[in-house]
């Protein structure tokens, strides 16, 4: 079968590999479609022969067992690398069905970006009546956690470095800042801020919680390093918690929080931001344009 696989520049190659066969304990997927996150490209460059990709959506060829998904089933998942591939070996706790409304694209871009965006603002408890922050909304997590807090009956600013791309968020935000969250002073103090951006930004963020507010980071794109006053911490009893998805999942396997998600958007209340759907033989193509800063929402790959 193909596989995608990174080489010594960096960039996503085709590389034959052994197909997965069946082995009793693990479900064989025909991958429909998958996705292309940031994770891919910073992996890629660093990492030859990395096997590329997350989410997937396919079809069961084998299921595992009578209980599970069975052959037919469309399903989703997210592995923490090699999703892009013709047929993957899953287990069942990685798998969530996919339900009647949902189109394969929909499902490729869910489960790193919305499975993110669930747990994390899951850290700040009861949602209903908080202030709830999110810098680099823009982002395909960032969008994901702005409906899902205004779903939960939060009060939402949305921080971002161009506003004009979450003008489709107009209807679930409070207030919408630019890419400083010094700037949504006004709409605070936060009980819950989600952070992915580092340095200045997470510094600047942490300054806006309400006393006992909590601001979870699951990301640092900038790169630069963040200096804290921990007085403003402790003093406030304020807290800064970080987050691995694929940490999470260990206790919360994607079979528990992805149908709920899945669920959602069937049902129209969780728009997916997909920005493209292109053929997996351009990836990096569609992986140039993404580091380019020029699209807006997630990049499908569909495989043919």
């Amino acid at each position: 079968m193909k596989i995608v696989v990174s080489d010594s520049e960096g960039r996503f190659i085709f590389e034959e590999a052994p197909t997965p066969q069946p082995d009793g304990r693990a479900v064989l997927v025909r991958v429909l479609a998958t996705s292309l996150n940031p994770r891919d490209l910073r992996m890629a460059r660093l990492r030859a022969g990395y096997r590329c990709g997350m989410d997937f959506v396919g079809v069961v060829e084998h299921a595992a067992g009578r209980s599970g998904p069975q052959a037919g089933a469309r399903v989703a998942g997210i592995l923490p690398a090699g999703a892009w591939a013709e047929v993957l070996a899953v287990p069942q706790s990685g798998l969530a069905l996919v339900p009647d409304g949902v189109e394969p694209p929909q499902a490729a871009v869910l489960p790193s970006a919305g499975l993110t965006a669930l747990y994390t603002l899951a850290r700040g408890g009861e949602l209903l009546g908080r202030k709830v922050l999110v810098t680099a909304a823009a982002g395909g997590v960032g969008r994901v956690a702005c409906r899902l807090a205004h779903l939960a009956g939060a009060e939402v600013t949305a921080s971002a470095r161009a506003p004009q791309k979450i003008a489709d968020l107009a209807d679930v935000v409070h207030a919408v800042v630019g890419g400083d969250p010094a700037e949504a002073k006004a709409h605070g103090p936060f009980d819950l801020i989600l952070e992915s951006v580092g340095g200045d930004s997470l510094a600047a963020a942490a300054k806006l919680l309400a006393p006992g507010g909590t601001c979870v980071v699951f990301g640092a794109t900038s790169g630069a390093p963040t200096t804290l006053d921990a007085a403003e911490l402790y003093q406030n009893s304020r807290t800064l918690a970080g987050f691995a998805l694929f940490v999470e999942l260990n206790a919360k396997p994607v079979a528990d929080g992805l149908p709920r998600l899945l669920r959602l958007v069937a049902d129209g209340r969780l728009p997916m931001p997909i920005a493209q759907v292109r053929s997996w033989r351009e990836a990096n193509e569609a992986a140039a344009e993404m580091a380019s800063g020029a699209v807006t929402g997630k990049i499908v790959l569909e495989l043919d």
